[in-house]
Formats: structure tokens, sequence, C-alpha cells
């Protein structure tokens, strides 16, 4: 289980304050992280989707912009996340039958001080975000589900993969 007192959290000052980390002493290195997540919904909503007969239009190609604008602006939307100069993001949405849903997977990559890891989970969550949008007409049931890291390289703390030991 992993160590969650406040002397691990680096967004707390040591009065408990939240504050901005200070990345200006740490060395440069490529970064990359991976997040997933999954958008279940009613077979005939799938089925919708991919005949491309959403009334909003094309559900997949839609959600995956709305989630390389979303990484690019996750400084925006979370509170002391670093402004980071993103060298590479990629969106998949993957219709899953067995689901049934679409799954998102979502690739940010930067050279910086620190990493992009809310950069990819931002993408995952409103790429899955916009397919619910799109759809919601057809589908209110529908889940969002599953949001998570994948992997993450660079830097200081080292490579992580979902389901290595911890």
């Amino acid at each position: 289980m992993p160590d969650t007192t406040q002397a691990a959290l680096t967004h707390l000052s040591a009065s408990g304050e939240a504050n901005m980390v200070d990345v200006g002493d740490k060395d440069a290195t490529r970064r990359e992280a991976t997040a997933e997540g999954r958008v279940v919904m009613a077979p005939a909503t799938l089925d919708l989707i991919l005949a491309g007969d959403a009334k909003k239009g094309d559900v997949l190609g839609t959600a995956r912009l709305a989630g390389i604008m979303a990484a690019k602006r996750t400084h925006e939307l979370i509170p002391l996340c670093h402004q980071l100069l993103l060298s590479k993001v990629t969106v998949e949405l993957a219709p899953d039958a067995a689901l049934p849903g679409v799954v998102v997977t979502a690739t940010a990559r930067t050279t910086g001080p620190t990493g992009v890891e809310m950069e990819a989970l931002t993408a995952v969550s409103v790429a899955c975000l916009t397919v619910y949008d799109m759809t919601k007409a057809a589908d209110r049931g529908m889940r969002i589900e599953g949001v998570r890291l994948l992997a993450k390289s660079g830097g200081r703390s080292g490579d992580f993969r979902a389901g290595d030991a911890a």
C-alpha cells in the first residue's frame, strides 16, 4: 500500500497548505505517460457510434480531438499543475463489443523537469466525457470507469507500470 502521509504529498507544505512544487532544480529529461479509461454503454449505443449515426456527428474523431486539446490545457484545469511544452499527445479510441463500449488510451510526452501523468489522465477523462456527451441522448446509463495511469517513464522517481509489484 502506498504511503499517503503528509510527508509523502509533495503539493503540501510542512504546515499542510497546498503549494506548487518547485521543479526549477530538476533535470529536464524525456518523460512519457500512458493512461486509459472506458465508456461502458448499451450495445445499441456502440452500434450507433460505429455506424456514424450519432446526431452530434463523428463521436470517436471528436473525442480524440477533445482529449488532445484537454491534455494541452491540463495546467488550466488542475490546480498546481505546471504548464508543460508537450512534444506529443496521442488519443486512441477502440470500440469493444465485449465491453460493450469504447476503450480510450492516451499517451503524453515531453522533455522537461516534471512528468506528464496528469496530461495523459486528463486526455483520457475528457475523451470519455466527450463520448458520453455526444451519445447521451441515446443512452443516459453509460458509465465512465477504470480511468488510471498505465505507465510512466522518466524523471527521478523512475518508471512505473500498472500491475508491477510495489
